[in-house]
């Protein structure tokens, strides 16, 4: 099953949705075993090491030192990995805020990852801009 790659389309019909729990970026060393109790979202590996996305007190458990407390807002469109633009609109919407975020494509969703303290926020903006976006 094919994404949508409809720029518009995307917009119009990304649904954002806030996920419960509060998530941190860690990183391990290169060659370090991932901790057993981790139930880690997003391993990524680097040359410098593995970075992971965690809850964030399965990593405070695991005495790693989390960075960057985050809340995931997934945008519930089956984007297509070939997407132009939707990615780039949305960051552009929430740097008019200053708000950073880091961004996970996966196959069937984009997800957000914004400041914990700023999610509400994100997500009131992007449903704004699905508005904006009629089809």
């Amino acid at each position: 099953m094919a994404g949508e790659t409809d720029l518009k389309t995307l917009l119009a019909e990304m649904q954002p949705e806030l996920t419960a729990g509060v998530y941190v970026f860690a990183s391990l060393p290169p060659g370090a075993p991932i901790p057993g109790e981790l139930h880690p979202l997003m391993l990524f590996y680097e040359h410098e090491g593995v970075t992971l996305i965690v809850p964030e007190d399965e990593a405070k458990a695991a005495g790693l030192q989390p960075t960057f407390r985050c809340r995931m807002l997934t945008l519930n469109v089956h984007s297509s990995l070939e997407a132009v633009g939707f990615l780039a609109a949305i960051t552009a919407r929430l740097a008019t805020a200053g708000m950073g975020l880091n961004p996970v494509s996966a196959f069937y969703h984009d997800h957000l990852f914004v400041p914990a303290d700023r999610a509400e926020e994100a997500v009131a903006m992007l449903e704004k801009l699905a508005e904006e976006s009629p089809l």
